[in-house]
């Protein structure tokens, strides 16, 4: 089969559905990458795969969604392929549409989060909800990332079948490493007993970064690592004045690291994970963690919550509230003996219901279903 795997970014190709990509290549069909042009690129590039870039932008601009509508109806009847499996809100109804009116025999979508759940004017949800709903009775194969949003697409009759695949990770490659764990650490300035506590993310607004600056102020003695950048696409308020208060409160507590590759030696040295979001999938960010042997401390939302135990495997906080990530934090950062409970836990759930060979497989087969 051809398959045009189509999402908005270079990031979230690569992040995301690369994984997918190599699978269904292995299974021996022909997979094609369709997203905006970006440096992400260069990985799946140097792989082999053919990435086609099209104009796509993550606004509700109606000329430049009519510029990347127009794009993929031409892609699509040049390509003509078996399937199109669409990611990511706005791509997702853009590629549905364009397949529909092009005739493409099978029409696959995976929800990495619905927008009508997140902030956000009425006027908007409601348009996202009408779309979603229209999208999803041309779509054949229809995946969530998250138990809660396949429920929602059911309830709101999105879909009538909204299968739930989850994410995952390589457990092999996420996993404790106390080579890497001195090595970073050395590197970083960290000694064995600082406890330090690490954000893996993005950095926009709603990954909760002004929450999570401000409550590390009532973590004494813990470092804090910033691990991301912000994306050229990315909307919303910049963090710089966050950020620039955080240093001067924090001092040499806070270290930014940026874009960085070696995500699972980094996670190795740190002692606890932290994604404090407004809103969220399934965040491969907390399966990374939880497989490094991480306690994870997130807020008790849509996707984190399918991943996190409470008291278990990590602790669950309320949204945009700064008191109680605060004290999450310093109960963690005081207490190694239930860092490494509750990280070892982790783990076990993790390669339990987030390994990335078994949601790859049940993806796969649920893909080539007719």
């Amino acid at each position: 089969m051809k398959i045009l795997e189509i999402t908005n970014v270079d990031f979230a190709l690569t992040q995301f559905i690369l994984p997918l990509m190599r699978s269904l290549r292995d299974e021996g069909h022909e997979v094609i990458g369709v997203c905006a042009d970006g440096p992400f690129l260069k990985q799946p590039r140097a792989e082999g795969f053919r990435v086609e870039t099209l104009p796509f932008v993550r606004s509700f601009s109606p000329l430049g969604q009519a510029k990347a509508f127009l794009a993929l109806v031409r892609l699509i009847r040049r390509e003509k392929p078996d399937m199109v499996h669409a990611h990511m809100p706005i791509s997702g109804i853009l590629a549905r549409v364009a397949a529909k009116l092009c005739g493409v025999p099978h029409i696959a979508y995976t929800c990495h989060g619905f927008l009508f759940n997140q902030p956000g004017s009425k006027g908007r949800r409601l348009l996202s909800l009408v779309l979603e709903k229209l999208c999803g009775s041309l779509t054949n194969t229809y995946l969530t990332v998250s138990k809660e949003e396949a429920a929602d697409a059911r309830r709101l009759h999105i879909h009538r079948r909204p299968i739930a695949i989850g994410n995952g990770r390589d457990g092999t490659r996420f996993k404790p490493d106390p080579i890497a764990r001195t090595r970073i650490r050395q590197e970083l300035g960290a000694d064995d007993g600082t406890p330090v506590i690490i954000a893996v993310s993005r950095l926009v607004r709603h990954k909760g970064y002004p929450e999570l600056l401000e409550a590390m102020e009532s973590v004494p003695q813990a470092q804090l690592w910033v691990v991301g950048d912000r994306l050229d696409s990315d909307h919303g308020s910049v963090l710089n004045a966050s950020f620039t208060k955080a240093r001067a409160a924090l001092g040499s507590r806070l270290k930014c690291l940026g874009y960085r590759t070696d995500i699972p030696a980094l996670l190795a040295a740190a002692d606890i994970f932290t994604l404090p979001s407004h809103f969220e999938g399934l965040p491969m960010s907390i399966i990374e963690a939880m497989l490094t042997g991480l306690p994870v401390v997130s807020t008790d939302i849509r996707g984190p919550r399918e991943q996190v135990v409470q008291n278990e495997t990590g602790l669950l906080v309320p949204p945009a509230k700064v008191a109680p990530l605060a004290s999450a934090l310093r109960t963690l950062a005081l207490n190694p003996a239930l860092r490494h409970r509750m990280g070892a836990a982790g783990r076990q759930r993790a390669l339990l219901y987030f390994e990335e060979s078994t949601v790859l497989r049940n993806t796969v087969q649920h893909l080539m279903r007719r």
